[in-house]
């Protein structure tokens, strides 16, 4: 299968530089794989569960949590606000991190602003106890 260029990277840096066959990814208006010979594309990234094909065939699983990609002339380049690799995330931070946003969620009078930072930190936590 053929491959293309792939950077991921975010605020802390460099995280992976390789030939790829696919990454899939939660854009913000759905999930999408970019393949290679994949035309110029820009597009924002939203909270969800992310994969890599390398170019050996193996699959290799994140988190992603916001963020962009582009591809301009066969390479693609991924900056996300937040990306785990599988291997990397906590899974008992993670459970610790869903039951604090529901208990915060389940709390009465929270202001507008209050709920939606709590559902915000739910769904973060959520996408992490699901990458697999």
């Amino acid at each position: 299968m053929s491959t293309f260029m792939l950077q991921i990277g975010t605020p802390d840096g460099l995280l992976f530089e390789g030939e790829v066959e696919r990454v899939v990814c939660r854009s913000i208006t759905g999930d999408l794989a970019i393949m290679a010979k994949h035309i110029n594309f820009c597009t924002a990234l939203g909270m969800g569960n992310a994969h890599v094909v390398m170019a050996d065939g193996t699959r290799k699983s994140a988190a992603c949590i916001g963020g962009m990609l582009t591809v301009m002339n066969g390479e693609c380049h991924l900056l996300a606000t937040t990306w785990e690799w599988v291997e990397d995330i906590d899974q008992e931070r993670a459970q610790r991190a869903k039951e604090k946003a529901e208990a915060r969620l389940a709390e009465k009078n929270l202001s507008e602003q209050e709920y939606q930072v709590a559902r915000a930190k739910l769904q973060r936590a959520l996408v992490r106890l699901g990458a697999k």
